[in-house]
């Protein structure tokens, strides 16, 4: 009878041993991809606030240059009304002459904002790309440490 009690205590002891011994590496792997998660979520976060920042100063700074192109044709045209008792076709001619120039520049100013806009995109999907392939590769290590 005291060998059975001995053999149940010890049993016992094993048990409680083997319960608190942590687990192996199914925790650990499902830990290293939550971390992978966030940073990658982090780092998406973080390319799309420098993509939206690059959109907002390219077209920051294209109403600028329209605005001055603008404003710049708005002056060639009262210089050119001044003139205009001597020579009202040269002043027309001037005047269509700085605005073609202003629209020439303001349409550059709109295609860079457009390919900015379309860089800025471009960083966005590939973050987001770059998140979704950390966390299928953090669901498979999940997955490939779990004890089945």
């Amino acid at each position: 009878m005291n060998k059975l009690i001995t053999a149940l205590v010890a049993g016992l002891f094993a048990a409680s041993a083997f319960a608190q011994a942590p687990a192996p590496a199914a925790v650990k792997a499902e830990a290293k991809a939550e971390k992978a998660d966030a940073k990658a979520v982090k780092a998406e976060v973080k390319v799309d606030a420098k993509a939206d920042a690059k959109v907002s100063a390219a077209e920051a700074k294209a109403a600028k240059e329209k605005a001055a192109a603008d404003q710049k044709a708005e002056k060639a045209k009262v210089k050119a009304d001044a003139k205009a008792a001597k020579a009202k076709a040269a002043a027309d001619e001037k005047a269509a002459k700085a605005k073609a120039a202003a629209d020439k520049k303001a349409a550059a100013s709109t295609a860079k904002t457009a390919t900015v806009k379309a860089d800025a995109k471009a960083d966005k999907a590939t973050a987001k790309a770059e998140t979704a392939a950390v966390k299928a590769e953090g669901k498979a290590d999940v997955k490939a440490a779990s004890p089945k």
